[in-house]
């Protein structure tokens, strides 16, 4: 749920989400909620969630990129706790299929499209050699050999695990629609970015948000704030934390 819960540190009680399989060096700006928060606590503490600030940063950070805005609801009140067996079994893996995706975006109640949409947040970021290197080497037909071979200076066949490459090569530090062009091309560089256009049910759509970047950006806030809105503390559920890494 939307709860903040990535924030927090291990603790006596506490396994932390940042260290879950899918999180380690990849997820990162800690240090900028942290100290969004101070800023906020030295002006009305104990009254905004660190889940709330985590869900304006979200926007923020989108529109700082190029990105779309959307309105985003307060309330959320942060947990208490961490569950990282959770983080691990249901955040989508980079090797996973089309229908392991729509059904792990099904699970939390967003839908095929939101899920697309959603996929198009690679048009930012960089992902480790580890987990683009069995795609890059295998030769299949599902990926461009130009594209490929050129990221072999990168990432070779055995050592470099931690070597970084874009997600999407054309633009990397801006929101647009280039992803979607990428995976028309055969230049996703994920196997879950790729399997979005290889024949499935979300061809029509990665065509449609290549050719239509305001339809992709609409879509994307519309996405953004379905997951924003997953299972959020409300009321006297759970705390305000005085800071986001523990609770208090």
């Amino acid at each position: 749920g939307c709860d903040a819960s990535i924030l927090l540190d291990d603790g006596p009680t506490i396994e932390s989400e940042k260290s879950a399989g899918p999180n380690v060096d990849s997820v990162r700006g800690f240090d900028v909620i942290e100290a969004a928060k101070s800023a906020v606590e030295g002006i009305c503490p104990g009254v905004v969630s660190c889940a709330d600030i985590l869900a304006l940063a979200a926007r923020d950070a989108s529109v700082a990129v190029g990105g779309p805005t959307w309105t985003v609801k307060l309330g959320r009140r942060d947990s208490t706790t961490a569950n990282r067996t959770q983080a691990n079994t249901d955040l989508p893996s980079p090797f996973a299929n089309l229908q392991t995706l729509v059904s792990a975006f099904a699970n939390k109640g967003l839908s095929q499209t939101d899920m697309a949409a959603l996929s198009g947040s690679h048009t930012l970021g960089q992902a480790q050699c580890f987990l683009f290197r069995a795609r890059i080497y295998s030769n299949g037909t599902d990926i461009d050999p130009t594209f490929a071979s050129n990221l072999t200076s990168q990432c070779p066949q055995s050592g470099g695990d931690s070597n970084l490459a874009p997600l999407d090569l054309v633009t990397p530090n801006f929101f647009d629609n280039n992803y979607f062009k990428n995976l028309i091309q055969r230049r996703g560089l994920l196997q879950s970015d790729q399997v979005l256009f290889s024949g499935g049910s979300t061809n029509t759509t990665v065509s449609r948000y290549s050719a239509n970047p305001r339809m992709f950006a609409a879509d994307f806030a519309s996405a953004m704030i379905r997951m924003s809105e997953i299972q959020p503390l409300l009321g006297s559920s759970g705390i305000i934390r005085r800071i986001c890494s523990a609770t208090n």
